[in-house]
């Protein structure tokens, strides 16, 4: 299981997340980030690293999409780059939406989504794979979405999935309604309107919430699922720093986010009632536990998981996502493509989980990690 550990220039649990490109230098001796565009970052090709870093050849990458998994990026970015300083990595947490229309759009080597593509996204991305390719998933990181909110006075909040559709779906707005009250029997709770916050942009996290809710509590939400928010009411907020920051300054807010957001800006969590014996808090823990009994749901050799958003598991956390590399099985753009192939060889290998060494993601399960690296070797 992963642990924090020190280090990492700083980022930890405690660290700010970087809006927009993350292009990151490599750290210094004391710990400190270099400017991107020192001399230590001059381009020169190189097929073996440090550490046993495989380069593959120099080129400059872009990639977009996801922002749950920008903390990762920033560690991966970071080690693979003083690996490898022939080679830069630039990567724009824009959300899984646009990182899915960049890459279909042919402006990126790969894409970061919290969900998959549609079938007809999919039938898209043979335009853009040559040779007869066509788009495929590779999971690479897992992590609990943790629903996050500021309610002064109250430190531990119990929630289940039918009373978290309803307050999402604007039908419960008061914290002292007595289906909150039920649920958190001993604790005061004020007449506070309740300010429930949303993502204002095409976000794989709330198709991965909104997954949640639909799977649980369909009777209470009548929305299915989707990347944009189609519920009434709420406030909204670009990308996971945004929302974060939405909930940290209003009072009565709470909103759904990647558990790193939540502990480096240190919101309180809510823990869910899911039936098993005892509510479920958000941890690397919990999560891990739930994505043990994740799935493969894509067809052939494409690797789209299939959560148990139901899990009635003992201190398992039901409300999980994945974040997916979207490739080209074939044809992807021969000037970038050994490099980028290097990059993900590096953080589904051993030493590129092992750097997820901060709290908030959780791990994925061995066997989906071992079809993930067997399938970037048959990649072209």
């Amino acid at each position: 299981m992963l642990q924090p550990r020190s280090g990492l220039c700083g980022l930890a649990v405690g660290a700010a997340v970087v809006s927009g490109t993350l292009l990151l230098a490599a750290c210094g001796s004391n710990g400190s980030s270099r400017p991107a565009g020192s001399s230590s970052m001059a381009a020169s090709p190189a097929t073996a690293g440090a550490g046993g870093v495989n380069c593959g050849k120099a080129a400059t990458v872009s990639a977009s999409g996801s922002t749950a998994q920008e903390f990762a990026m920033k560690v991966w970015i970071k080690t693979f780059m003083r690996a490898c300083p022939g080679t830069r990595i630039r990567y724009e947490g824009s959300g899984s939406g646009a990182g899915q229309t960049d890459f279909l759009d042919g402006r990126t080597a790969f894409a970061g989504s919290d969900s998959a593509l549609s079938a007809a996204q999919i039938n898209r991305s043979k335009g853009v794979c040559s040779n007869g390719g066509r788009a495929v998933h590779l999971p690479t990181v897992g992590g609990p979405i943790a629903i996050g909110f500021n309610l002064p006075g109250v430190g531990k909040l119990v929630l289940d999935a039918p009373t978290l559709a309803r307050i999402f779906d604007s039908q419960i707005t008061k914290w002292n309604d007595p289906a909150i009250a039920k649920l958190n029997s001993g604790t005061k709770l004020p007449s506070t309107p309740i300010q429930v916050t949303h993502r204002s942009d095409s976000s794989g996290t709330t198709d991965n919430f909104t997954s949640y809710l639909s799977a649980t509590a369909s009777s209470a939400w009548p929305h299915g699922h989707s990347k944009e928010w189609t519920a009434r009411g709420g406030q909204s907020a670009k990308g996971s720093s945004g929302l974060v920051e939405q909930v940290k300054k209003t009072v009565g807010a709470i909103g759904y986010v990647e558990l790193p957001y939540t502990i480096a800006r240190n919101i309180p969590t809510v823990s869910i009632a899911t039936g098993a014996p005892a509510p479920v808090g958000a941890s690397v823990l919990t999560a891990s536990k739930a994505l043990a009994g994740s799935k493969i749901a894509g067809s052939g050799d494409d690797l789209v998981l299939e959560l148990d958003y139901a899990t009635k598991a003992p201190a398992a956390y039901p409300i999980g996502m994945v974040t997916y590399e979207i490739v080209c099985d074939k044809g992807n753009k021969p000037a970038t493509w050994p490099a980028t192939k290097a990059f993900l060889t590096y953080i589904a290998g051993a030493q590129g989980q092992e750097d997820l060494s901060f709290e908030g993601y959780a791990t994925l399960p061995a066997t989906i990690v071992d079809k993930v690296r067997s399938r970037i070797n048959s990649l072209s």
